[in-house]
């Protein structure tokens, strides 16, 4: 830990700098291939909707401890599509922990759904009462995917409200939604790649990690402020202190993830690999892609993004001019040391002899007249009054330094 503790402490001095936002080129492109792959996900396999965004029948069926397996649940899906009713027939069959599978279809009719059960019943060995059933109709659906997108779009101009009236500044408003469409992008490819259900714990999550991303962002950002609150006194750009800004809060961005990730990472585990299907996994998927993609976009889009969108200002250009000058200033400290040359005068030479210039025929430099100095309290004595006389006090025992034995007495 002491090695990173300096290495925090280097990155905060300036003293070791990772240039975040003159690389932006790069780090677009790595964003904009996992975009792409992200909405390829979408486009091709797109997401595997819930009931209770689609609208269906769910059926959890109770069997012994230890018959939750994935072979019992291949079973009970052959055999409900089996049952030749159209909307059953591409079921979806999951365990839930080691004593429970659920089964999902489409939306059916009471005799549909009877035979559904009485075939899982008889796969599972177990009576046809003990089968829990779940009837979303279809209408119910569209309405919790309306508030959802309601609930997003309502965010998401709050962020935009809050971020202008904090930093009073629309272009960190601009970046800051940039970056959180950025992490919705990635979290909803990644819910499409892995086939993972969208429910509405998955909304929860992804609403989660927007107000987490927009945390690190706001830290973020708060720190480019405080660079940059004088730029004309300041002797970097715009980019190096919003570069300095990121490399100031890149430890705690590092340590703030790694906190959050490593409960976020346990919960998941537990819900997909020991739970199996659930609200818990899929809260907890939304959490770690989302949180993972904030702390990600804060540092490589976020800021990167701002210091471009600010490059045009009048400002910012004449602070970069200012910087540019005093490096060619400091570049050689000599070059202003006058040089000798051939032809030059000697009384033009460094440090040439008046006297000598005079004897060689150079006019020898003369300095500029100089003002009359002032008299009386000034530099120069006042002119006396009377001729100086011998003082009364001349013929008089001067005192004589004695040691503290001996002062006082005669």
């Amino acid at each position: 830990m002491g090695k990173f503790s300096r290495l925090g402490n280097a990155l905060y001095e300036g003293d070791v700098s990772i240039d975040f936002v003159g690389r932006k080129w790069l780090w677009y492109s790595i964003s904009g291939v996992i975009i792409l792959l992200a909405v390829g996900g979408l486009y091709f396999k797109g997401l595997n909707l819930g009931i209770e965004f689609e609208g269906g029948n769910e059926y959890n069926v109770s069997v012994g401890t230890g018959e939750a397996t994935q072979e019992n649940a291949d079973k009970i899906r052959d055999a409900v599509a089996a049952t030749g009713i159209k909307d059953a027939s591409s079921p979806i069959v999951n365990t839930s922990g080691t004593d429970s599978i659920t089964v999902q279809t489409e939306v059916l009719t009471t005799d549909e759904s009877d035979t559904v059960v009485q075939a899982i019943a008889d796969t599972a060995n177990v009576d046809p009462e003990d089968i829990s059933e779940d009837a979303v109709g279809p209408s119910w659906g569209e309405q919790v995917a309306q508030q959802a997108l309601t609930g997003l779009v309502v965010f998401l101009v709050l962020v935009v409200l809050f971020i202008w009236a904090y930093f009073r500044e629309w272009k960190m408003s601009a970046a800051a939604i940039v970056a959180l469409i950025h992490d919705v992008l990635i979290t909803i490819g990644i819910y499409a790649l892995s086939g993972f259900e969208v429910s509405p714990a998955t909304v929860t999550g992804i609403l989660t990690i927007l107000g987490f991303s927009l945390y690190d962002t706001v830290v973020v950002f708060d720190k480019v402020r405080e660079n940059t609150a004088d730029l004309r006194t300041s002797r970097q750009t715009y980019a190096e202190a919003a570069n300095l800004a990121v490399n100031q809060t890149l430890v705690r961005s590092i340590n703030t993830s790694i906190v959050a990730l490593i409960p976020v990472g346990c919960i998941l585990y537990v819900g997909a690999v020991q739970l199996g299907s659930g609200a818990m996994k899929d809260l907890a998927l939304a959490l770690f892609v989302g949180m993972a993609a904030g702390v990600y976009s804060s540092i490589f889009i976020a800021t990167p993004l701002l210091a471009h969108l600010k490059s045009r200002e009048s400002e910012v250009i004449l602070a970069e001019k200012r910087a540019k000058a005093r490096r060619r200033q400091n570049v050689d400290r000599y070059a202003s040391v006058p040089a000798f040359t051939e032809d030059m005068p000697v009384a033009d030479e460094p440090g040439a002899d008046p006297d000598r210039a005079a004897t060689t025929g150079a006019a020898a430099p003369t300095a500029p007249p100089r003002a009359p100095e002032a008299s009386g309290r000034g530099r120069v004595a006042p002119s006396p009054q009377r001729p100086v006389q011998k003082s009364a006090a001349s013929g008089r025992q001067q005192p004589s330094r004695q040691p503290r034995s001996k002062r006082g007495r005669k």
